[in-house]
């Protein structure tokens, strides 16, 4: 199929002050192997997103979670008057109480949701060009909900952070690694020698190993384990089993086997003896940043050795020789991750009407994260909600 034919309308035509560099046609993309070109395009040196939003990551999403959630693909593409690529948005559209929602697509399993840019593009994006970009969305959505998105990255500011926008519910740890600098930058060497104390229960087992996951054999294998002792570690917090939902289990096996250069497009660290995998820690990552998206440890024995933490030691040394500038653990505040970061990532929220239905929506939208944004704030009523939580299942 080419990518005219998945279009819902003809390209729309945007006024006469478009020119080489301004947004002058905007495409609506319906059909995932028709944008794909465009979009691995985006993937290349001189564009700005985040690995959350590689194709081979949110097309498997897409097709196995956001199918079964009735999410439609809503890829947004914007090119200049010489049709060069601008931008790509790679949303999905859901109808709920006859209201048109265009989120980003990856739901709860994206950290950070952002588009693809052309960098050059992006640091010199005016409201002006937002104006164009947005003015043909309303024929097919009523409301943008664009959440949890990076205020920068790699340096760079987002450019949607020139529209309204707002706090976004969770924050997200992040430590900040200096080039080059000592170990002790890093994780302070009382930290290390607590780490390597508890360590040296777990090197005397046979084959104690930390390594990254290179083979579909190796990767499979792993997988296997987490998705038999994470609804354990889950039940034992009593929360919901995200992973049980349906399709999650096939993307998450998908993403983590698609290749990446010299990785995947899901990265999984381990640490495990001849006996049994002990940890895993499985994230997304750009040469200069990693995220975690997922981890357990084990139910044996060893889980009172802080192999969880181990594990954090032995990637944030990794990356920090190969060049990576931070890391993060993902959304949330949990004890572990104040371990090891220090700073936090500024993460907006963007709730945009494009219709007169939609300002309703995108007001209501705005109100709703708002309080759960409060109520993440105040450990009183974050306790009574979790209480109430647990209540009601």
């Amino acid at each position: 199929m080419t990518m005219a034919a998945a279009m819902q309308s003809r390209t729309a035509e945007l006024p006469a002050r478009s020119k080489a560099g301004r947004i002058a046609h905007v495409d609506i993309v319906t059909d995932l192997g028709a944008a794909e070109a465009a979009w691995r395009a985006f993937e290349q040196p001189g564009h700005l997103f985040t690995p959350y939003q590689r194709f081979d990551l949110l097309s498997p999403w897409q097709r196995l979670v956001g199918e079964h959630e009735r999410a439609r693909p809503f890829i947004v593409v914007a090119r200049d008057a010489e049709h060069q690529p601008l931008l790509l948005l790679p949303l999905s559209l859901r109808q709920n109480h006859g209201v048109r929602t265009a989120c980003f697509m990856g739901g709860k399993h994206t950290t950070f949701n952002m588009g693809l840019w052309n960098a050059e593009f992006a640091a010199l994006v005016t409201i002006g060009d937002l104006d164009a970009l947005l003015a043909p969305l309303g024929e097919h959505a009523d409301v943008l909900a664009l959440t949890q998105q990076p205020l920068h990255w790699n340096d760079q500011q987002n450019p949607f952070a020139h529209l309204p926008r707002q706090s976004a519910i969770n924050g997200c740890p992040l430590l900040t690694m200096e080039p080059g600098g000592p170990p002790a930058s890093r994780i302070s060497n009382s930290f290390r020698r607590r780490l390597k104390s508890k360590e040296k229960k777990l090197q005397a087992l046979a084959g104690y190993r930390y390594h990254l996951a290179t083979t579909d054999a190796d990767i499979t294998r792993l997988l296997d384990w987490f998705f038999r002792v994470k609804p354990a570690r889950m039940a034992e917090q009593k929360l919901p089993n995200v992973f049980a939902e349906p399709g999650v289990e096939p993307f998450v096996r998908s993403a983590c086997l698609a290749p990446r250069g010299d990785g995947r497009a899901i990265d999984i660290h381990a640490l495990e003896c001849d006996d049994e995998v002990i940890a895993i820690f499985a994230g997304v990552a750009d040469g200069q940043r990693f995220s975690m998206m997922f981890n357990t440890y084990t139910i044996s024995e060893h889980a009172r050795y802080s192999p969880g933490l181990i594990l954090m030691r032995y990637i944030i040394d990794r990356c920090a020789e190969r060049g990576y500038r931070s890391l993060d653990l993902g959304i949330g505040s949990d004890e572990y991750k104040r371990m090891f970061c220090k700073d936090d990532q500024d993460i907006f929220d963007s709730f945009v009407p494009l219709t007169s239905r939609g300002k309703l929506a995108a007001m209501a939208m705005s109100s709703l994260s708002h309080g759960k944004r409060l109520v993440k704030q105040n450990q009183m009523l974050f306790d009574l909600a979790q209480r109430l939580r647990r209540a009601f299942g």
